[in-house]
């Protein structure tokens, strides 16, 4: 194979986990035949539905996540008008990502501005159109920032006793920055229960036994 084939691959995976896709290759100039003869070679590993880790890359500790977000177009897909990734790591996916509560993966869920669908098994696409304040990159991923993370476990009915390790961990280790923002993402929430944001953020730090400010 081809010198020149193996650093068009690697400068495209060195940005990206040490990962590449077969619509990158393309791109590239690399066609699926010769992924599918590098792959056999050793100098790719199939990591996903057309996705490769480049050989001596080292697998990283989200790299199902990673990959599952290549996968679905994340690293080519245009932004929205708001200059918001089009594809956003969300929900128990998101909250493994910033590595607060004590999830397991089983399933990939992500967010996106508009209907898109995929063949992909375990993957939940859910259409929201987010603005700036709601994502941040973590290690290159788009993800829900930790207190939109929040809010949304609590949209989606988590128990919130889990919710609530999820607080802990974030407050402890100084990645719940907006305690504010986080009362007004749970405020349409909290109106279905006819009570409001600040009150339900209240019961989540409450139920975590921290405070906003970080102390216990």
């Amino acid at each position: 194979m081809a010198d020149s084939t193996l650093v068009r691959l690697g400068s495209i995976a060195e940005r990206r986990w040490g990962l590449v896709t077969t619509a990158q290759a393309e791109d590239a100039g690399v066609s699926r035949k010769q992924l599918s003869r590098m792959a056999s070679a050793g100098a790719l590993e199939r990591v996903a539905q057309g996705v490769y880790r480049m050989a001596g890359a080292p697998p990283q500790d989200h790299e199902a996540i990673y990959a599952t977000w290549l996968a679905l177009g994340g690293a080519i897909a245009p932004r929205t008008g708001a200059s918001v990734a089009s594809i956003v790591a969300a929900g128990i996916t998101a909250a493994i990502i910033h590595d607060v509560g004590d999830y397991f993966l089983d399933g990939f869920d992500f967010m996106v501005p508009a209907r898109k669908g995929t063949r992909l098994a375990g993957v939940r696409l859910r259409i929201r159109r987010l603005t700036r304040d709601e994502v941040i990159p973590v290690d290159g991923l788009p993800t829900l920032t930790v207190e939109r993370t929040i809010a949304d476990l609590v949209e989606l009915g988590t128990d919130l006793s889990l919710v609530a390790g999820a607080v802990r961990d974030a407050v402890r280790a100084d990645k719940l920055v907006a305690p504010g923002r986080l009362a007004s993402y749970l405020d349409p929430i909290a109106a279905q229960r006819r009570s409001d944001g600040i009150s339900l953020a209240n019961d989540l730090f409450e139920l975590a036994g921290v405070s906003p400010e970080g102390g216990p």
